[in-house]
């Protein structure tokens, strides 16, 4: 039953990475015409299929274990699964700690889901391997189906992760709570700025966009007011080099939020 479950995860593991590679073809391309952001939430909305698909199988591998436990089937031919299960669990730490190193040198939210995904497969595995040995020397088949729960339990829990972080995308959340003070913080720095207000944040793909009004004196040229405009944008991008931003800073002689509350 678990290498069973295994396998039909993996089944699903490749159609899901054929369709993130396609998903991360499109998101790198250039904004345009018909797209003026860009196609970065492409990702999004693959991470969310992802999640989708995995969430599937879990409840899949839930009802098989129990209808197993239930009908009280024998497990049989232990000696090649644990070959097998040997064999599956070496290549998918490998292709985990690839994942992981493109994961973290591109910060790309549809491999990070990958990884994920596939560390999820690490376990469950180990698990499998385990209920198999358990099985070989004392014959305590319900390990199996034992294991199969947790398994799917494990599964569909990870898929929630996923799932989240692409909605989240998709219904363009703020950047994280840590990201968005470092942005207050430079704007404070900023001696010439008065004050800001209509801060606004979101991510698309491996991307930020950033909206902010700037509050300067009524004294102040154009040319120092965009400058200091200029080293807050400077200052943002440091946080994180890796990403993309696209800032936009509107520059106000005054606190317009309480006449435009809207914006």
């Amino acid at each position: 039953m678990a290498v069973l479950a295994s396998a039909i995860d993996s089944i699903l593991d490749l159609i899901v990475s054929a369709f993130n590679y396609f998903a991360i073809s499109k998101s790198e391309k250039p904004a345009d015409e018909q797209f003026n952001y860009g196609r970065g939430k492409v990702e999004a909305l693959a991470a969310v299929i992802e999640g989708t698909v995995i969430t599937m199988s879990g409840i899949f591998i839930f009802y098989e274990a129990i209808k197993k436990a239930y009908r009280g089937e024998i497990v049989s031919h232990l000696t090649p699964s644990i070959i097998v299960m040997v064999v599956s669990l070496i290549l998918t730490l490998t292709l985990v700690m690839f994942l992981n190193f493109v994961a973290k040198k591109t910060e790309n939210m549809v491999i990070k889901a990958d990884a994920l995904h596939y560390k999820t497969d690490i376990y469950s595995n180990g698990i499998i391997l385990l209920s198999l040995i358990v099985i070989h020397f004392t014959d305590f088949y319900l390990i199996d189906s034992i294991m199969g729960v947790i398994i799917s339990i494990y599964i569909i829990y990870s898929a929630y992760e996923i799932i989240k972080d692409g909605v989240y995308m998709l219904l363009d959340a703020s950047l994280d709570k840590k990201i968005v003070e470092k942005i207050e913080n430079i704007i404070k720095e900023e001696k010439v700025v008065n004050d800001y207000h209509f801060l606004k944040t979101r991510r698309s793909g491996n991307t930020n966009f950033v909206d902010v009004h700037l509050v300067f004196n009524t004294d102040i040229s154009l040319l120092d007011a965009h400058r200091a405009a200029d080293r807050v944008e400077d200052k943002i991008r440091e946080i994180n080099k890796k990403d993309e931003w696209i800032i936009n800073t509107h520059l106000d002689p005054y606190d317009d939020s309480e006449i435009n509350p809207n914006l």
